[in-house]
């Protein structure tokens, strides 16, 4: 029987993940099926194992569980089976948390379709992809300029994604907590922590987020959705 590559694609925007499958099978590349389309993030590593997927392309804006677990679910059961982010986000800090999760490819929505193949080429003989202009540490500045990417500046605070991904998940429960005007001794005592620890957290959050008081920080959080 011939070998055919079992692709599962996982994305929450279907409309992504149709036009995305069409690339695939238009491509003149190793032999493939694509076993799977994906929208569910609770689904992903149930049918990687089911389905004994060898290559998965999937998004990372997913939670519950978010994609770093499922990526690391996935390495974790099925060590063989490739996995290659889709992401319109560039960030070197999310790219390289990826990677850290067991990413072996990274590639951007944002490039062109024609790299689809070669990013099958480096994936299929064992070695890491990346697109062009993503990077897993920081890209040196040309005269002091930021690099931009399809002629835009790259900007962390662009949407709600990337805002989450700078703060642990315990910051963000207690941001949460902090925009319901709980204080620090209310929200230690729903956590269980220390008020000290909190007001630690709640220092970082603010650090991260850079803004200067509480006020300014629910305002934040209200503003780019994160409540």
């Amino acid at each position: 029987m011939n070998y055919h590559l079992n692709i599962l694609v996982a994305d929450n925007q279907k409309l992504f993940s149709e036009s995305f499958v069409s690339l695939l099978n238009s491509i003149q590349g190793p032999p493939m099926r694509i076993l799977e389309t994906i929208s569910e993030s609770e689904l992903i590593l149930d049918k990687v194992i089911e389905l004994e997927i060898d290559l998965v392309f999937m998004d990372l804006n997913f939670s519950n569980p978010d994609s770093m677990e499922i990526i690391s679910s996935i390495k974790s059961e099925r060590p063989n089976t490739k996995v290659c982010v889709l992401s319109a986000y560039t960030d070197h800090k999310l790219v390289k948390k990826a990677f850290i999760s067991g990413a072996d490819g990274f590639y951007s929505k944002n490039n062109s379709s024609e790299e689809i193949l070669k990013c099958f080429t480096e994936l299929e003989i064992g070695n890491t992809f990346l697109s062009d202009g993503v990077y897993i540490t920081p890209p040196q500045k040309v005269n002091g300029t930021a690099p931009q990417v399809n002629g835009k500046k790259t900007n962390l605070y662009q949407d709600r994604f990337l805002i989450q991904q700078k703060l642990t998940k315990r910051e963000q429960e207690i941001l949460l907590l902090i925009t319901k005007a709980l204080n620090n001794k209310e929200i230690a005592d729903r956590l269980y922590i220390s008020h000290q620890t909190v007001g630690v957290h709640r220092k970082n959050i603010m650090r991260k987020l850079n803004v200067k008081n509480t006020v300014n920080l629910i305002r934040f959080a209200i503003d780019h959705q994160l409540i």
